[in-house]
């Protein structure tokens, strides 16, 4: 069965938001690359200095089948990259315990627009969006601790 991962676009801040969230999930990277890592490509022309240190691909595992992947866009990426609202990032939590825990780390100098609370479908329910402007969603289903 195929899983869904989720990759986020930054611009320039890729590397300081994901060391947010690795704060706030409690785990580590498996893996970072920066521009200045890529090798040179025939006909393509060479990466500034200026952006070899940002962040090509960045990946943290949030759960056993999630991974949380990022980059700066840069280059010609930069300018058909347009920064929106228009998702968000949903955890399904394993109880409340861990739900607040997540919530608390997440939102951190970010704006709660529903606190964690019992929602009229049961369950237990949070959203807000973070400091970077990346909104969540964090459920725990009524039938967990």
């Amino acid at each position: 069965m195929a899983k869904i991962n989720f990759y986020l676009l930054f611009n320039g801040n890729c590397e300081e938001a994901f060391n947010f969230y690795k704060s706030a999930f409690g785990v580590e990277f498996t893996f970072v690359g920066r521009y200045g890592d890529i090798p040179q490509q025939d006909g393509m022309p060479p990466i500034p200095e200026g952006e070899k240190n940002k962040i090509e691909n960045i990946c943290l595992p949030i759960a056993k089948e999630t991974v949380l992947m990022g980059a700066d866009v840069c280059g010609y990426m930069a300018q058909n990259t347009v920064f929106g609202n228009n998702f968000s990032l949903y955890i399904e939590a394993d109880n409340r315990e861990e739900a607040d825990r997540l919530f608390a780390g997440l939102s951190t100098d970010g704006r709660v627009t529903m606190p964690m609370s019992e929602a009229h479908w049961g369950d237990y329910f949070g959203m807000f969006t973070d400091k970077f402007g990346v909104n969540w969603l964090i459920n725990a289903r009524k039938n967990v601790g």
